[in-house]
């Protein structure tokens, strides 16, 4: 079977969460496959040279003063929000090279080939370096999914920040949350508005720098009640 023209039948843009990622951002970026329409750097607040590196490398860079996860996401779905032209995929991904960004095309496979409306890139173990993930984050991979099959019947097995999604089916979801319950918020959603998902195994080392959700014990805590919250919200519903 021929592999999809994605350059030519799907436009994709990616959106770059990053906190003082001045090591990696670089690699992050040249390492996403060259047919992807824009790569948009969101710079939460930070203050090495995350800005300047991601441009260098090609990147369209935008700055969040406002501190968390959603606020940047957010950030870089009202920039596309404002483009003359519209993606029809849009791909998250952190800029602590932790995943592999040349798995982008992975990611989206399902969306092109199946007409599925979300992907998670899965960490699973067989795939994961060692260390790469703490303890409190497989434990609380593990909870939130577990919550969420429980209540929904859902098959996620884990809140992978590797993701795609088509562009229409983002906007629809109505994304709020500012802090770190983003991922989570989203596949609740995806699940309540009956979008179609799938899983995707994906690679995953050790990020570059330290982690500042699961490296702290604060962050890591601050992570766990935030996703909790948003599964008891929606199991209220």
């Amino acid at each position: 079977m021929t592999k999809p023209n994605t350059k030519q039948s799907h436009s994709i843009n990616v959106i770059i969460p990053a906190h003082n990622e001045a090591n990696s951002i670089a690699k992050v970026i040249n390492d996403i496959p060259k047919h992807v329409e824009e790569i948009i750097v969101v710079s939460n607040n930070s203050s090495d040279a995350t800005e300047n590196n991601a441009a260098k490398a090609g990147a369209t860079v935008l700055t969040e003063s406002n501190k968390g996860y959603g606020y940047a996401c957010l950030k870089g779905m009202d920039y596309i929000a404002n483009k003359k032209i519209k993606p029809d995929i849009v791909v998250f991904i952190d800029g602590d090279y932790s995943d592999y960004p040349e798995e982008l095309n992975k990611i989206v496979a399902p969306i092109i080939d199946k007409d599925i409306d979300f992907v998670i890139g899965a960490r699973v173990k067989q795939l994961r370096e060692e260390g790469a993930m703490t303890v409190p984050q497989i434990f609380g991979n593990w909870l939130a999914t577990a919550l969420m099959k429980l209540f929904f019947g859902a098959t996620f097995t884990d809140l992978g920040p590797f993701r795609a999604i088509k562009y229409n089916k983002l906007l629809a979801l109505n994304m709020e949350d500012k802090t770190y319950g983003w991922t989570v918020e989203m596949q609740l959603k995806a699940i309540k508005q009956k979008l179609s998902y799938t899983e995707v195994p994906v690679n995953y080392r050790n990020r570059i720098g330290v982690s500042k959700v699961s490296g702290t014990v604060k962050g890591a805590i601050f992570a766990g009640v935030k996703i909790l919250g948003w599964i008891f919200k929606y199991s209220l519903k």
